[in-house]
């Protein structure tokens, strides 16, 4: 799939989730290419973005993070060591969760060039159903694990997109 279908059908998900994601030219150095998070939002620059998967990735550190702080992303309010180690592997597993409700290939979030060279370990896990992160996800509140599933609700499915 194309560069701008991909932006299209990720972007047009988060809107729907309540995640927004404007268009805008960043002049800026960012620490993915093309993506600056700030509050609830995902600042795209399409010219500079070299993988639109990672927009997943951003949105899933949105999504993890409380919603009373979620407003502080990107601003001097939000603490220092955000996003933490459990809110990185969290994002991560979100991030697949997505891509999976979105039907896209695994190597469009987890692409070569990103995780410090474990896409290809991540890829494998998930696809063994070695969830990592799965119990921060269901502590919060997103999804629930084969063994605390109830009304077909079980990962990858999830209860809601959004920590509250």
């Amino acid at each position: 799939m194309e560069k701008e279908l991909l932006i299209e059908k990720i972007t047009t998900f988060l809107n729907e989730i309540g995640i927004t994601t404007p268009k805008e030219v960043l002049s800026e150095a960012t620490f993915l290419p093309g993506l600056k998070i700030l509050g609830n939002s995902i600042v795209i620059d399409t010219d500079k973005l070299l993988y639109p998967g990672d927009i997943l990735h951003e949105a899933g550190h949105i999504a993890v993070t409380p919603s009373q702080e979620r407003i502080h992303i990107g601003t001097e309010k939000m603490d220092k060591d955000w996003p933490s180690q459990g809110d990185e592997i969290g994002a991560m597993l979100w991030s697949y969760a997505a891509s999976v409700h979105l039907e896209l290939p695994n190597d469009v979030v987890f692409h070569p060039n990103g995780y410090k060279g474990s896409s290809q370990w991540l890829i494998e896990s998930y696809t063994q159903q070695n969830f990592i992160g799965l119990p921060f996800l269901e502590w919060c509140g997103l999804t629930a694990s084969k063994e605390n599933g109830q009304n077909g609700i079980v990962f990858p499915k999830m209860k809601q997109w959004l920590r509250d």
